[in-house]
């Protein structure tokens, strides 16, 4: 896929999914979600795909850090509801990621491997984001606010016009550079801690 060369410099998220390794889907149900997977999904690279994206990795580091996260083996809260402003895609992406599925989800094979109502919206909890290892209940709690990492002042002028088609293509192409720019400073940014904080963990 023809994309921004920065999403190839952004380290892939590792699992191991159960399901696929038990239906031989995948070998050794090994799986990795790269920041292109998810703009693939989402259908757009924006602060928010790139927050969900980093609350994901940052999250299932802290939960399994000497082992790989299995995948679908975990519970994913947001405090916001689905239809609340980027809420839907942040539950959208992380799911995708983890496995988790709301009551729609996979609901399993002979008790096993469920993924269903495991993606919930609407929880109350001081954070943005709730990650829950279902095999021992450890969990960490996350709060992510791009605004920490301003957009170029152009951007909005350029966006107005493009929307209106009032644009010419070299200023369509300048606030596609200066969109993708600020999505790129978000991901490659050596500390993310003015952005994404854990507001809690337990083991």
């Amino acid at each position: 896929m023809n994309h921004p060369t920065f999403y190839d410099a952004i380290a892939a998220i590792e699992m191991f999914d159960p399901l696929a390794d038990f239906l031989g889907a995948l070998p050794e149900g090994r799986v990795k979600i790269s920041y292109a997977d998810c703009v693939t999904l989402a259908g757009h690279s924006c602060p928010t795909v790139a927050g969900a994206f980093l609350m994901a990795r940052v999250g299932l580091e802290r939960l399994y850090p000497d082992t790989l996260p299995r995948r679908s083996d975990l519970l994913v809260e947001l405090s916001g509801a689905e239809d609340a402003g980027v809420v839907g895609v942040v539950g959208h992406v992380i799911g995708c990621i983890t496995g988790a599925g709301g009551i729609g989800g996979f609901k399993g094979m002979g008790g096993k491997f469920a993924r269903n109502d495991r993606l919930r919206y609407g929880v109350a909890f001081d954070g943005d984001v709730r990650l829950t290892r279902l095999d021992n209940d450890a969990t960490v709690t996350l709060r992510y606010d791009p605004s920490a990492v301003p957009g170029d002042p152009r951007m909005k002028p350029l966006m107005l016009k493009a929307l209106h088609d009032e644009a010419t293509p070299e200023e369509v192409a300048t606030f596609q550079s200066l969109w993708q720019g600020r999505t790129r400073a978000i991901l490659t940014a050596h500390d993310t801690t003015p952005f994404l904080t854990l507001t809690k963990e337990t083991p």
